[in-house]
């Protein structure tokens, strides 16, 4: 079987539909580096593939004439195509690669003396969200060995020249292409370019210089935040080889509501009303976030009618001003009557044909033209 025949399908890799947009196949790329991130998996064999298959796929569905060739031929279709060879490819590099695509940092994944930076999703209720809330998370994430500092080593083990790359820190490796493209150089996969490795390594982080931590902190989710938007915390993410760290990105994951849907700033909730308050008018109580409101619904209110309370809505991050809630009414019609009801409603059908409403006068008529057999005869001619 070919290498390109055991390539798997790009869309499966990054799990995103055929017919994703840019922005969708951008964030889950993201989202697979940071799963995959070798810093988040070390010695993971199996992760540094998942790292680099990523990788490659975001390389092909980010280009729209890469990703035209991809759709209608396959894998065969970028044979002879200007790519990265991401399978000979120390991780190192595609770090470096990326930091130029992610604008100097690979969201979630390594930033050139950045630190490593993480996120988390975190269920809020729709209350919660109106009011701003401090919420307590806890997480895990790779830090600095407690035993060995960071170093990789047991304490006053010395360091002694990469094996690998002779101490050079580089190595040479073919881009893929044979002698059309030649070999390129690149971080020693073994040391990260250092040049030497521990020559003891450290017992409690098997020489990685890192150890899985929980992490527990406060995090202040502001009034208004919305489905999906982020909330920065400095200095909270993974560190990097010179000890900064990366940020955590906290992301709001807000719970349907039994009454209300959100539409950015408005909230919309829908209210019955019985025939008698919609034909004759009537005060009622709304349901709102901030407790029991009073709607005048006007004589001769319609089925679906909106009414809009100003100010009732959701708050807006940053600037604290309100969305309005808007009410949508419709009319329930009884299941039941006594017999009073009944007779009062024949009484009321047997007189409300003499004084038809102008717009139902109009559907009637259109309904009389129609079965008289014009609107027959016209809608055969469309």
């Amino acid at each position: 079987m070919s290498a390109v025949a055991q390539k798997r399908d790009y869309y499966e890799v990054l799990g995103v539909p055929r017919d994703a947009d840019a922005d969708a196949i951008k964030k889950a790329y993201r989202r697979a580096a940071l799963k995959y991130h070798p810093d988040r998996n070390p010695d993971d064999a199996e992760a540094e593939i998942r790292f680099k298959e990523s990788a490659e796929a975001y390389e092909v569905l980010s280009d729209p004439e890469k990703r035209q060739r991809y759709d209608q031929f396959g894998h065969r279709g970028l044979e002879g195509a200007a790519m990265h060879d991401f399978s000979g490819m120390g991780v190192e590099d595609i770090f470096s690669m990326f930091n130029d695509i992610f604008g100097g940092s690979m969201f979630g994944g390594r930033r050139r003396r950045g630190g490593v930076d993480l996120e988390m999703e975190l269920g809020l209720t729709l209350e919660e969200v109106e009011s701003g809330v401090e919420k307590t998370i806890e997480f895990d994430r790779n830090d600095v060995c407690n035993h060995c500092h960071g170093s990789g080593g047991e304490p006053g083990s010395s360091r002694r020249s990469c094996p690998t790359c002779g101490g050079y820190g580089q190595v040479e490796q073919s881009t893929g292409f044979g002698a059309l493209f030649g070999r390129i150089v690149t971080a020693c996969p073994a040391c990260r370019g250092r040049g030497s490795v521990i020559a003891k390594p450290c017992k409690a982080c098997r020489g990685s210089g890192r150890e899985r931590v929980r992490r527990k902190l406060a995090v202040q989710i502001p009034a208004g935040i919305r489905d999906r938007q982020g909330v920065r915390v400095a200095g909270e993410g993974e560190p990097d080889d010179s000890g900064q760290r990366g940020d955590l990105h906290v992301y709001a994951r807000i719970h349907k509501h039994a009454l209300f849907q959100r539409r950015g700033d408005d909230l919309m909730c829908q209210v019955p009303i019985s025939f008698a308050q919609a034909a004759l008018g009537a005060k009622i109580e709304v349901p709102s976030l901030g407790g029991r409101v009073e709607l005048t619904v006007p004589a001769g209110t319609q089925h679906g009618q909106v009414f809009r309370l100003t100010g009732k809505g959701m708050p807006h991050v940053g600037t604290g001003r309100r969305g309005d809630e808007l009410i949508q009414v419709w009319i329930e019609v009884p299941r039941k009557l006594n017999k009073r009801q009944a007779e009062l409603l024949r009484e009321y059908a047997a007189s409300e044909d003499q004084s038809v409403l102008p717009e139902s006068k109009g559907f009637f008529d259109k309904v009389t033209e129609f079965f008289s057999g014009s609107g027959k005869k016209n809608s055969a001619h469309r």
